[in-house]
């Protein structure tokens, strides 16, 4: 279970979150809406644990029972998916997925990376140039990579935002099976009504203050 109690991001002295709290059990996808200015990626970011001076969170992020509020980014176990696929361009895309796999024999790693490969009907394009795959096929890379770094939580702003419709939808089942299956829970960032996955799990912000510049 995923526990997150906000009561307010500072900027120096102003409050640019307002109070958020919600729990997100395994397998879970909660949705984040709100306009512009209201911190639904400042609230990612404060899960994932990157904000930054003169940036402050005031509150707790619980995971399991533990607070990771107090953990550096890369001890939370969190993942993070954009809306851009942000592959390496000089790692062929097998390596992409090699890159996010924990430490472990050769072989095993190497079949694993193949089988997440096929299993996203990707069979064959472990030595390919991420800059030759079509947009869904970026997309789904990028997926399979946060994934098989193995994160006990992933977030996801926007991650659909540049895809067409028709991808679109295919890309939402493909991420939210996975995030299912895996019993991982998701918080995901979107202004589009059609990408909520669970309309009982939906939170919405609302601006904390006027002029609250890029805490969208």
């Amino acid at each position: 279970m995923l526990e997150v109690g906000i009561r307010a991001v500072r900027l120096d002295s102003r409050v640019i979150v307002a109070p958020v709290a919600f729990q997100v059990p395994p397998g879970a996808i909660l949705t984040l809406m709100g306009p512009s200015g209201s911190g639904k990626s400042t609230v990612l970011h404060a899960i994932l644990g990157t904000l930054a001076p003169p940036l402050a969170c005031e509150g707790s992020v619980s995971l399991a029972g533990t607070r990771l509020d107090g953990l550096p980014t890369h001890r939370r176990g969190v993942g993070l998916l954009f809306q851009d696929d942000l592959l390496f361009p000089h790692m062929s895309v097998g390596q992409n997925l090699l890159f996010a796999l924990p430490p472990g024999p050769a072989a095993a790693r190497e079949r694993t990376m193949r089988e997440a490969l096929a299993h996203a009907q990707l069979d064959g394009s472990a030595g390919r140039d991420p800059a030759t795959l079509s947009g869904g096929q970026r997309a789904r890379v990028a997926l399979l990579r946060a994934l098989l770094a193995e994160p006990r939580v992933l977030l996801l702003d926007e991650p659909f935002s540049k895809l067409d419709m028709a991808l679109r939808a295919q890309m939402r089942a493909f991420v939210f099976d996975h995030i299912r299956a895996r019993g991982i829970p998701a918080v995901l960032v979107t202004h589009d009504p059609a990408d909520i996955a669970e309309p009982e799990r939906v939170v919405r912000l609302e601006a904390a203050v006027e002029g609250a510049g890029d805490a969208r």
